[in-house]
């Protein structure tokens, strides 16, 4: 019995650990974040927690997979209650705006340094991409995207574009979240018939009058 409360324990501590990591490399960066911070925020030793995660790229990844655990959660439960593909693409669009609003542009630039992590979210990219193309397919049966489009090679498009937007200076001139809307919704004007742009456009007015 002590053993099965010692385990829990143990995961309770673990999960603490990655959020309260997240959090930090979120908002200050990676490199400027050491185990020692962490340690320090969340009261425990160094030691402890080296126990849990042998090094920062470890922790690093947890933090990823379990941000990426979140996002699929949230998702799905948005699919489950969707009439259309259009409903999940503004889901996912509005949540990707606030992760990137408690983003520091830094955690983006930095997490490449880190081989293994950067490894599992490319490949982690290309199933994305394959969910996505499939589910653009959808849009098309559903009526509001168009059926002439390569969805392969526009979403290859709008992943470079977005992708570009952490070694260009362009968010120095602009504001990032504007940059990002400009792509967004220029890439689904392009592909969405009569029905579909006039839900997406609606949707765009709802999104401004609510001050983004």
């Amino acid at each position: 019995m002590e053993h099965g409360k010692d385990a829990s324990q143990r995961i309770a501590l673990r999960e603490r650990i990655v959020v309260t990591a997240m959090d930090a490399f979120a908002s200050e960066g990676i490199k400027c974040i050491t185990m020692d911070d962490i340690a320090s925020s969340l009261g425990i030793s160094k030691r402890t927690l080296y126990e849990v995660f042998s090094n920062k790229e470890e922790l690093l990844r947890e933090c990823i997979l379990y941000r990426q655990q979140l996002l699929d959660d949230y998702m799905q439960k948005i699919y489950s209650h969707s009439s259309n593909v259009l409903e999940v693409i503004f889901a996912a669009f509005q949540r990707s705006i606030e992760i990137f609003h408690q983003t520091n542009k830094l955690f983006f630039e930095e997490i490449k340094k880190y081989p293994s992590v950067w490894e599992m979210i490319v490949e982690r990219r290309k199933q994305d991409s394959e969910k996505r193309i499939s589910f653009f397919k959808q849009g098309v049966e559903q009526g509001l995207f168009r059926s002439d489009i390569n969805f392969s090679i526009a979403n290859l498009l709008v992943s470079e574009q977005f992708d570009s937007l952490i070694h260009t200076d362009i968010c120095s001139e602009y504001p990032f979240i504007e940059v990002y809307e400009s792509i967004m919704f220029t890439y689904l004007r392009g592909i969405s018939t009569e029905k579909g742009a006039k839900v997406l456009e609606e949707f765009i007015q709802e999104y401004r009058k609510r001050g983004k």
